[in-house]
């Protein structure tokens, strides 16, 4: 169990609404107004970035004012739309406000941040999400902010640790692998890499990292961050298309089968703990509606 998580109060500020169906500005002052916990949970807290070439991924969670969770209360599509959905989340990429828009690719200095509301990223950590529940373990220097509530998710990460998470481990390792090989029914959105490498390099660095960080979160219920050595070299030798293909998918299949084998492990826990983050969510709502 990790104890005594610092708070840390930082800027909850994002970028302003667009045309996007989780991007309206009434969607962005929730998301800021109730952030409880958001950091980087890109290649940057990983250790894999490669300068020059990588934007900045942020995730984080809040809570919701009351009609949105006891009543019917919806926000806009986006800017500008005249349709309504619930709120789940805002989800914003700087990206788009260079001309071309929703269709650009993120690249070096840009920003994609996405805040869930702590319904949604519950249910999707529960679920063993692994780009969701890596939130709870960014070391404090890439933690954007953090108050007491965030500062107790992240003291009881243990609680999401479960044989639903080595599953989830598993299905997004394999979809990475099937994607860097050109398998059918996979694509890649980086035919340079493929054309420089012969397979898509940073979908490869992705399936072992998934492995490499499965297997530790089910060994020990954590997961290190930065990747620790000499796994972090490794992986990006990886992505810099530096390993031959045979290689790595031999690397990719052994942790795939240590996985596999700690599905079976009594070690694991079947199922989180439901309980605690219900009663977590509970709380921490009646407490944000309490203050105003």
């Amino acid at each position: 169990m990790s104890r005594g998580a610092r708070v840390i109060l930082g800027d909850r500020s994002l970028p302003s609404g667009y045309a996007h169906p989780h991007a309206s500005e009434e969607a962005r002052r929730i998301a800021e107004q109730g952030t409880v916990l958001r950091a980087q949970v890109g290649s940057g807290v990983h250790g894999t970035s490669i300068s020059g070439q990588d934007d900045r991924d942020e995730m984080g969670l809040c809570l919701e004012p009351a009609p949105f969770v006891t009543g019917l209360a919806r926000v806009p599509a986006g800017v500008g739309s005249r349709a309504w959905v619930q709120f789940e989340q805002y989800h914003r990429h700087t990206a788009w406000d260079r001309p071309g828009g929703l269709a650009n690719r993120s690249g070096a200095g840009d920003l994609d941040v996405v805040v869930y509301s702590a319904r949604k990223w519950a249910r999707l950590a529960l679920e063993g999400n692994p780009s969701v529940l890596l939130l709870l373990f960014v070391p404090d220097e890439e933690v954007v902010h953090r108050d007491e509530v965030g500062a107790e998710l992240t003291e009881n990460a243990h609680r999401f640790v479960s044989r639903r998470a080595g599953e989830r481990f598993l299905g997004y390792l394999r979809a990475q692998k099937a994607a860097m090989t050109g398998e059918a029914g996979a694509h890649t959105n980086r035919p340079e890499l493929v054309l420089e490498h012969g397979y898509d390099s940073k979908y490869a660095m992705h399936a072992l990292r998934l492995g490499v960080q499965g297997v530790e979160l089910l060994t020990t219920g954590r997961i290190s961050l930065p990747v620790p050595e000499p796994d972090r070299s490794r992986l990006r030798a990886v992505r810099r298309g530096e390993v031959r293909l045979d290689e790595v998918l031999d690397e990719v299949a052994a942790v795939e089968s240590r996985l596999v084998d700690l599905q079976d492990s009594p070690a694991v826990p079947a199922e989180p703990d439901r309980a605690w983050v219900d009663d977590w969510l509970h709380r921490a709502h009646l407490a944000y509606w309490a203050g105003g």
